[in-house]
């Protein structure tokens, strides 16, 4: 899970290294694609459902968040200043396209707020669903997409994705049904409200769906690179965060301080969290979307088998149906639409 992952889904385009048809390193590189964006999907979530169902203090959500964009926003200093060389150069580069260039700069604050939204209402989630749950009724962020990207962006949606679509609601329905009477062995000691945590998770699901499509609208006709892009958004993220934190969690910061709970699984979820987005950034140009689709499938797979060891989660039939219409209906979303033939005159 990336809070920026839907960011990465406006640029991505197939390459000829990725095709399955190219060279022996394009077809390497397209499996290690594979391997990276399924352990990107699928590690954050079981690391944060891992880490909210320990044992002694809990640490606070609005901190992380906080520290994922920070270390997202150094991450992206460093890629500009490796290409530019220089301090001088960076200063210079960071400097026009944010105080010259500024009204664009201020752009960015719509989709910052809303992905960091997005990522506590994560938290809140993850912290109230299993994490198989959590990964399938999250792909309702495909639905949201592709409704904004209708109203906002006027694309189109061919036959078969409007049936995906369908597909997806109908089986995040029956898995969010399945839940109604079975429950954990292993976190039956945790407090968990599965409403609480549906509400969260579809309010992220929409706030990614705009925030991602308002994003694809600036990136048009821009020349800011996509690293510059990201520093704007954790920045914002930072500031945003920042107020998130003394508003809902000041009290506890002042008495316990910032990093009250935190442990050794809490920073590798920061890391994840900070590093996921940019990954998979420099990995989707050797993918396309029908290996996105698949890499995503597999995720929800392996959080489903984490899920039944690590906590004891049962499969109910009911929850596998589910399961299966939303595996299947990302794979048909993921399909890449036929090629119009112009005929001779």
């Amino acid at each position: 899970m990336s809070s920026k992952s839907s960011l990465v889904e406006t640029k991505e385009s197939p390459t000829p290294s990725s095709s399955m048809g190219g060279s022996e390193g394009g077809i390497n590189l397209k499996y290690l694609s594979l391997i990276v964006l399924t352990f990107q999907n699928a590690t954050l979530i079981l690391s944060i459902r891992y880490t909210r169902t320990l044992p002694g203090d809990m640490y606070l959500a609005t901190t992380a968040v906080v520290l994922a964009e920070l270390f997202k926003m150094l991450a992206c200093f460093a890629v500009i200043l490796r290409e530019k060389g220089s301090v001088s150069g960076l200063i210079e580069h960071v400097h026009y396209y944010t105080v010259i260039q500024w009204k664009d700069a201020v752009k960015i604050s719509v989709p910052a707020i809303l992905y960091v939204i997005q990522n506590n209402l994560q938290y809140i989630a993850i912290s109230n669903l299993e994490a198989a749950v959590f990964q399938v009724t999250y792909q309702l962020k495909i639905m949201t997409t592709a409704i904004f990207s209708v109203f906002l962006l006027r694309k189109e949606l061919i036959k078969t994705q409007w049936i995906a679509l369908c597909l997806l609601f109908f089986g995040v329905s029956m898995v969010q049904l399945s839940q109604n009477d079975t429950k954990s062995s292993k976190t039956a000691d945790v407090e968990q409200n599965p409403m609480l945590g549906l509400i969260a998770v579809l309010l992220s699901c929409c706030s990614s769906g705009f925030a991602g499509v308002y994003f694809e609208k600036l990136l048009k006709g821009s020349d800011i690179s996509l690293w510059m892009r990201n520093i704007h958004l954790a920045g914002y993220g930072v500031l945003v965060g920042l107020f998130g934190v003394y508003w809902n969690d000041g009290e506890t910061v002042s008495e316990k301080g910032f990093l009250h709970g935190y442990n050794g699984w809490v920073w590798w979820v920061v890391l994840m969290q900070a590093f996921g987005g940019l990954l998979v950034a420099v990995v989707v140009k050797y993918a396309d979307n029908i290996l996105k689709g698949f890499a995503t499938s597999l995720a929800i797979i392996v959080s489903c088998v984490f899920s039944v060891f690590i906590w004891g989660f049962v499969i109910t039939l009911q929850f596998a149906i589910g399961t299966a219409l939303v595996l299947g209906a990302v794979y048909m979303y993921s399909l890449p639409k036929p090629q119009t033939k112009i005929l001779p005159a």
